[in-house]
């Protein structure tokens, strides 16, 4: 369950095109939870400022569905803060295990 200022705030404000996947609408929900969870969430007052394409901000609006620049800067901050790097630490496993362990299959 999310912290009490998120559930006071509510998740970010979504619109969703008849086309775009359902998926979409969880993972942000997902993210956005497991930020609260994390206290990435508690104290709101920083500010960003930046010049950035308006093309790239309309296209990630539409592919998350969020709607305000806020909400979306706040999902895009929280995704990398929480990236898990299962990539990485799956390829520095590589060769680790013992060949001849059995695994079932």
């Amino acid at each position: 369950m999310a912290d009490a200022a998120t559930a006071k705030r509510g998740a970010p404000r979504t619109r969703r095109p008849a086309s775009q996947s359902a998926i979409d609408a969880v993972v942000v929900e997902a993210v956005m939870q497991a930020a609260a969870r994390s206290g990435l969430l508690r104290e709101k007052d920083g500010r960003i400022a930046s010049r950035v394409s308006p093309a790239l901000v309309e296209q990630a609006k539409r592919r998350t569905g969020i709607e305000t620049d806020s909400d979306l800067i706040e999902f895009a901050l929280a995704s990398i803060a929480l990236e898990d790097r299962f990539a990485e630490t799956f390829r520095e496993s590589r060769g680790k295990v013992d060949p001849k362990l059995k695994l079932g299959y």
